[in-house]
């Protein structure tokens, strides 16, 4: 497999799925609770590989924000060809840990622009250790 840190990609697209505000299950005092969602997805004819985030921020097991985006990736060819094994595509995990956290970013700056002048605009996206998370290599049957 290739040294991860070879790997040549590029950013094509990014896409808010969804954003919502429920007001009325928000106040001004109270414990929130942050529910995240990673999902990966891959366009072999196009050699795209997706991450995409959910986040949604609860109060009172009622969600009061939620925002889903998504950032496609075009993987080149040499790399592409590399995580082809016996039918399968495999995609590293530091690789996807790398592009996960790209996504994250990404919906942290979406959230900011959609939440700017806006009494929501104090919850911001929270530090992620993405290595945690992603602990195994991504594979597609």
């Amino acid at each position: 497999m290739e040294d991860n840190n070879k790997i040549s990609f590029s950013l094509i697209q990014i896409k808010t799925e969804q954003f919502a505000l429920f007001p009325e299950n928000h106040s001004e005092k109270g414990k929130i609770k942050l529910n995240t969602n990673l999902t990966f997805g891959l366009n072999s004819d196009d050699k795209r590989f997706s991450v995409t985030t959910k986040f949604t921020f609860e109060m009172k097991q009622k969600p009061f924000m939620s925002i889903q985006v998504s950032c496609f990736f075009q993987i080149d060819n040499s790399a592409w060809k590399s995580f082809a094994k016996e039918g399968k595509m495999i995609f590293p995990k530091n690789f996807v840990a790398h592009m996960a956290m790209l996504t994250i970013g990404t919906t942290r700056g979406v959230l900011h622009s959609k939440t700017e002048d806006t009494p929501f605009n104090q919850y911001i996206l929270p530090t992620t250790n993405v290595a945690e998370i992603i602990d195994e290599d991504v594979v597609f049957d």
